[in-house]
């Protein structure tokens, strides 16, 4: 452990709140694909019913900016709202046959969830290796995702027992969080393990992470650029930006929150 770390009162930050899709686990690459095949199949659905010229969904165009980090059921509307199409929100029990928000969310994880039974789940060894520093120096670690699927990804990979609590999709749904970019699950998991947002980081890749990061007002948002998005992650919220967690340690990331305190 580091002075800093020995005396908590000298330190920046007791707590840090990972993103877990594209930040810990290599999930996010998996989900812009089962995303893409639903909304392919279903844009040609209306090309042939509708007579609507079809226009596939891109990742520069559609994904990043609609659907990335959002709750699953948010990012269907956001993205057709996008397209200038409106169907019923409807119910997260919806059938994958109903042409709802929710249903056609509900088509999107189960091609998501054949992809990950069929491939595994790959981690980022950086990002664990960081995260275990951070618990060396008396951090106290919490993952925040708006996937549903987060528990399940954490069991396959073997890295539930990293962290000390867990909001996801399904606490948010159970206790009415607001989904990303709004705060709420990255307050609620650093209030989980006894931490206000002054007192915490965040870890994200979304733009709507680092907004909330920033909205949650995080005594420091860290961006972690998978997507080439370093500028959209700077100026959407993020204090630092990063392509990955090598060479990044607790004493790296007390220095970047007591150069910002500095400017701030």
């Amino acid at each position: 452990m580091t002075e800093n770390s020995n005396n908590p009162a000298a330190r920046c930050f007791d707590a840090a709140v990972f993103d877990l899709d594209g930040v810990v686990t290599k999930t996010a690459l998996v989900h812009a694909a089962a995303w893409k095949a639903m909304f392919d199949e279903y844009m040609k659905l209306r090309e042939e019913r509708n007579h609507e010229p079809f226009q596939e969904f891109t990742h520069e165009k559609d994904y990043l900016p609609y659907v990335d980090g959002k709750p699953r059921y948010e990012g269907v509307k956001s993205f057709l709202e996008s397209r200038n199409i409106h169907i019923p929100f409807g119910e997260p029990s919806d059938s994958t046959d109903q042409e709802t928000c929710c249903g056609l969310g509900n088509r999107k994880n189960i091609k998501f969830r054949e992809v990950l039974e069929t491939k595994g789940v790959e981690i980022y060894d950086s990002t664990v290796a960081f995260i275990k520093d951070l618990q060396k120096n008396g951090i106290r670690i919490g993952v925040a995702s708006s996937s549903k699927n987060c528990q399940y990804i954490l069991q396959s990979a073997g890295l539930e027992s990293l962290f000390e609590t867990r909001v996801d999709g399904v606490v948010s749904a159970e206790t009415g969080l607001k989904g990303k970019p709004q705060p709420d699950i990255f307050v609620t998991a650093a209030k989980n393990i006894g931490a206000t947002p002054d007192r915490a980081i965040v870890i994200e890749d979304a733009v709507s992470g680092v907004q909330a990061g920033r909205n949650g007002n995080f005594t420091l948002v860290i961006g972690v650029a998978r997507e080439n998005n370093q500028k959209e992650l700077k100026e959407n919220g993020a204090d630092v930006v990063i392509e990955d967690f090598a060479g990044v340690t607790y004493e790296k990331t007390e220095a970047w929150c007591r150069e910002k305190n500095k400017s701030s």
